[in-house]
């Protein structure tokens, strides 16, 4: 299952982003 572990990593990595993101820029969010 490499493929689900690559895919699980992605939208891991991409929803930290978006955290972050929203954090830094709450204004962006409203």
């Amino acid at each position: 299952m490499i493929a689900f572990g690559v895919v699980s990593l992605a939208l891991g990595l991409a929803t930290a982003v978006y955290l972050v993101v929203a954090l830094v820029n709450p204004e962006r969010f409203e």
